[in-house]
């Protein structure tokens, strides 16, 4: 028997350092190791790389609905230090403007796909799309009009929703107010919560949400936020929803006083598209290069306030962009 937990935490974690990931009988999806001490020299970005091999070794091949089979796994987690650096990944370059301004996007509650597309990030152009749209039966749906989607859901939960031009001002829950809110007068509550998944509006949505459910958490003076998404796409979307979150979190730690500390990404269904698997292995064989640094450049007090001028990512050295299509 061990003389104390002292002891036998120290062993599990000398074991742990030395452990890529493991694997639970019954064909679970693997638990990657977690970087707990920020003093440990292992790239945050070799989990991502990790998960990366993991389904494309072993995943399920699974049919769905755009038509491209994917390798699945079910049940992931990683975990990414924000103390010192910004997990942008670097074993590709990152479309970081593209994070940011759909971020804002999400923040002001905007579900007009245009909008983001006059900005020239056109990530929602297809599921906005009027051929789209009509396949889904929103046949009345204007163009861009991408129903109750993540925005409206942060800012409008449980209104009703009617377009993309509508002003919602004091409609439904403001759940990121309500989230900021909690942060600033109740630290340790453990209902720091907000939800994208809205079964009542889902058959409104072009997309239903797949980043579907955010947790943040305070201790020590640092905000840490824990992601649990349903469905990622581990080659295309996964890299922009890693960036996103925890640019979220430097965010409301800014306005609320605090440090980020850890971003903790749960996926559910981890998949990689067939289509994806070669570009993929391109990625594979590239060595990660260190993290930037997220600079706000001015003090900001509310959220709606943020710009994305506001942000600066300083010494970002990635390897070149790998062209991967977005099936649809």
């Amino acid at each position: 028997m061990f003389k104390s937990m002292d002891r036998l935490a120290s062993l599990v974690h000398s074991w742990c350092k030395k452990t890529a990931s493991f694997r639970l009988p019954g064909g679970c999806g693997p638990i990657l190791r977690q970087k707990m001490d920020p003093k440990d020299d292992v790239h945050d970005e070799e989990l991502y790389l990790k998960a990366v091999k993991e389904v494309i070794d072993r995943g399920c091949r699974k049919s769905n609905r755009t038509g491209i089979d994917t390798l699945s796994i079910f049940g992931m987690q990683m975990r990414y230090n924000l103390r010192d650096s910004f997990p942008l990944l670097t074993t590709k370059r990152v479309f970081w403007r593209g994070v940011a301004e759909e971020l804002l996007w999400f923040v002001q509650g905007c579900t007009n796909g245009k909008k983001l597309s006059e900005k020239g990030v056109h990530i929602w152009d297809a599921n906005g799309s009027r051929e789209f749209l009509d396949n889904l039966g929103l046949t009345q749906r204007e163009e861009g009009d991408l129903g109750p989607v993540y925005g409206f859901q942060w800012r409008h939960f449980g209104a009703e929703y009617k377009d993309m031009h509508n002003d919602y001002t004091g409609q439904g829950v403001d759940q990121l107010r309500g989230v900021i809110d909690k942060i600033k007068n109740n630290p340790d509550d453990r209902r720091i919560i907000m939800s994208a998944w809205n079964p009542c509006d889902l058959d409104k949505m072009a997309l239903p949400p797949c980043h579907a459910f955010v947790q943040f958490y305070v201790c020590n003076g640092e905000l840490s936020c824990q992601l649990y998404q349903r469905s990622g796409d581990i080659g295309l979307g996964v890299p922009f929803n890693i960036a996103s979150y925890s640019l979220l979190t430097y965010m409301i730690a800014h306005i609320t006083g605090l440090k980020p500390g850890d971003f903790v990404h749960t996926l559910g269904d981890a998949h990689v598209y067939v289509n994806h698997i070669e570009p993929l292995k391109i990625q594979l064989e590239r060595k990660p290069r260190p993290f930037p640094k997220l600079v706000i450049k001015r003090t900001v007090e509310n959220i709606d306030d943020f710009k994305y001028e506001d942000f600066e990512i300083q010494g970002y050295n990635p390897h070149p962009k790998i062209a991967m299509d977005l099936a649809v």
